[in-house]
């Protein structure tokens, strides 16, 4: 005769095999639904909607320097972000003789109104002030900034950010950096601000100013090619992180595809792997 664990058990096996039957039901219900969703993603975006069928128009600013663009040349693929461009254009499906590029000055990429490309990359850091006048991809990178001096500056010495707060600081208007200059290290004179990055680079090797503050690898670039007697004093977080997005015009029917673009690359691992060949670099210091 059956024992009381043993009738107990038997008991519990159909409640046990209805329960497991519905668990069943739900997941593949859940995975057919998100199934369902990344066809109706792909279907959008397969042809992508681009200004010019059958073109993917690409802007970023004139000088292009690594390592975001190799020898001033966005179409050769070589750099991160010439390399991050054609990535996420192979992932809307074009190849890359339909791959556009056109100039597009810094301070003009993120001024409101129509623009003449599908999307601009160039190191342009995500902020809700930008994000009301034009739309922006999910992160592709997140940057620290970084101090540059000459040697001989009072601030090649620097162990903190307090230690920086009496020198001249160069900076290009505009960027994180320059956020970053006056919310982190709040120096006591106001920072030296300059039109662009070559007005900045001029100031740092004429030594008009004591340091400049620029991303971390751009200050890689800055001492390995443009200012040999420069250094890394280090590098710090800007206020919030400084994440950088690619920028489209404001409500863009294209910029779901390039969230969905930056993630299969994120998720396949691609994008670190852009990262890490031409952004690797020796870290610096940490400034606090």
């Amino acid at each position: 005769m059956p024992t009381l664990r043993r009738l107990l058990a038997l008991a519990l096996i159909p409640a046990l095999l209805f329960v497991a039957a519905c668990g069943d039901d739900d997941d593949d219900s859940a995975s057919t639904q998100a199934s369902t969703q990344a066809q109706e993603a792909s279907d959008k975006c397969r042809p992508a909607p681009t200004k010019q069928d059958g073109v993917l128009t690409v802007g970023t600013d004139k000088p292009a320097y690594p390592p975001y663009f190799e020898d001033d040349d966005p179409t050769n693929g070589r750099g991160f972000e010439s390399a991050v461009a054609y990535a996420v254009a192979e992932e809307l499906g074009f190849r890359k003789d339909q791959v556009k590029w056109v100039t597009v000055p810094f301070n003009s990429s993120y001024a409101p109104g129509p623009k003449n490309f599908d999307f601009d990359i160039n190191q342009i850091s995500i902020t809700p002030q930008r994000a009301k006048r034009v739309d922006f991809s999910e992160p592709y990178f997140t940057a620290p900034q970084a101090v540059v001096a000459p040697e001989g500056s009072p601030a090649a010495d620097a162990k903190s950010l307090a230690d920086l707060k009496d020198v001249k600081i160069g900076v290009q208007v505009g960027t994180t950096s320059l956020e970053a200059v006056e919310n982190r290290i709040q120096p006591n004179q106001d920072p030296q601000v300059y039109n662009d990055s070559n007005d900045v680079t001029r100031a740092l090797k004429g030594k008009r100013v004591d340091a400049v503050v620029v991303d971390l690898p751009t200050a890689f670039y800055l001492i390995g090619a443009e200012v040999q007697d420069a250094k890394i004093v280090g590098q710090f977080e800007a206020p919030g992180g400084d994440d950088w997005g690619l920028l489209l015009e404001k409500d863009s029917p294209l910029t779901e595809c390039v969230n969905e673009a930056i993630r299969t690359l994120r998720e396949s691992g691609e994008l670190e792997r852009i990262e890490d060949r031409w952004m690797g670099g020796a870290a610096a210091p940490d400034l606090r």
